[in-house]
């Protein structure tokens, strides 16, 4: 019976430790996740390793930092990576890892105790910047009266009416309950050089938010017809300045020119000829071609749920006059 318990035992060891083994082999290398960080609600690509992963796989982002030796110009940026939010959701539904930060309770506190130590800081440097501002006006004013001092020993006046150097002696005395020294005038140390976000834990956790965010039914919309446009091998870029959602591009942005402008609109939404006839025109004007995209939806369980790859495809070209 020992014999047989050991075995047992041995033998749930090796199970277990197999499972183990498996997992951590399904499980993703910390190398192997492409870290997502957020300022707001916008997500952000820091490390120059994760764009070359991303741009692999077709997501082309947009840089938005300055250049340490430039700072002062727009022509060309740098890190971070911004990223849409079709691109992220891509990345997080796709076989490739991410991580993404959380605000937990704990990062919290301490994110409120920075603060606190950030506020108490201030008022100690403000109370030192004022006693020192106070001793700066007085030895002016001691200046200024040491000089009418002197002046008047080697100038005599007639009449003994100048009497500028007891005013000064005056406003010296009451220096200390009428001097006032503005708040906006101290000097606040500003700190403009850091590595990234994530440099700082507790800066790079405030700047999270949930993760994936809230998806609405525009949300979805641009998400299925972001999604399917990739897998059909197309590169896409946000198209706000075209007046559309995403310019399509038949192969790397840096190579092609835009081919498309992509307006995503659900089956059932309900469009203005107007803006039908505007957005033709200004395709027609920056010579591409306008895609209604439009993500058909069927009952499921009595839900409308988006189909993956089955997207409707209208295109609008401006024609000449009849």
């Amino acid at each position: 019976m020992d014999w047989l318990k050991t075995q047992r035992s041995s033998s749930v060891q090796v199970k277990e430790d197999m499972d183990t083994r498996s997992e951590s082999e399904h499980q993703p290398s910390r190398e192997a996740l492409i870290d997502i960080s957020f300022c707001g609600s916008t997500p952000l690509l820091w490390k120059v390793s994760d764009m070359k992963r991303v741009r692999s796989v077709g997501v082309v982002g947009a840089l938005v930092g300055s250049l340490a030796r430039q700072p002062r110009q727009n022509a060309r940026l740098g890190r971070p990576l911004e990223l849409l939010q079709e691109e992220a959701l891509l990345l997080h539904c796709s076989p490739t890892a991410t991580q993404c930060c959380h605000l937990s309770l704990s990062i919290y506190l301490s994110i409120l105790y920075f603060v606190s130590d950030y506020e108490a800081g201030l008022e100690s440097s403000y109370k030192e910047q004022c006693a020192l501002a106070l001793e700066d006006k007085k030895t002016v004013l001691r200046r200024i009266m040491n000089e009418k001092e002197n002046s008047s020993d080697t100038v005599c006046d007639p009449t003994g009416t100048d009497d500028s150097g007891g005013a000064i002696r005056d406003r010296l005395n009451a220096l200390d309950q009428a001097f006032r020294f503005p708040w906006s005038a101290m000097a606040v140390q500003l700190c403009t050089a850091r590595a990234s976000f994530s440099h700082c834990p507790e800066e790079r956790s405030f700047h999270s938010t949930d993760w994936p965010m809230p998806r609405d039914e525009r949300l979805n919309t641009r998400f299925c017809v972001y999604r399917d446009l990739r897998n059909k091998g197309f590169y896409l870029t946000s198209a706000g300045k075209f007046g559309g959602d995403f310019l399509v591009y038949p192969g790397d942005p840096l190579r092609f020119h835009a081919h498309f402008i992509a307006l995503c609109i659900s089956m059932d939404e309900e469009l203005p000829l107007c803006d039908i006839l505007a957005i033709a025109r200004l395709g027609s004007n920056v010579k591409k071609t306008v895609l209604l995209c439009s993500p058909q939806k069927r009952s499921e369980s009595g839900k409308h749920e988006s189909v993956e790859g089955d997207v409707v495809y209208s295109s609008l070209q401006w024609s000449s006059m009849v």
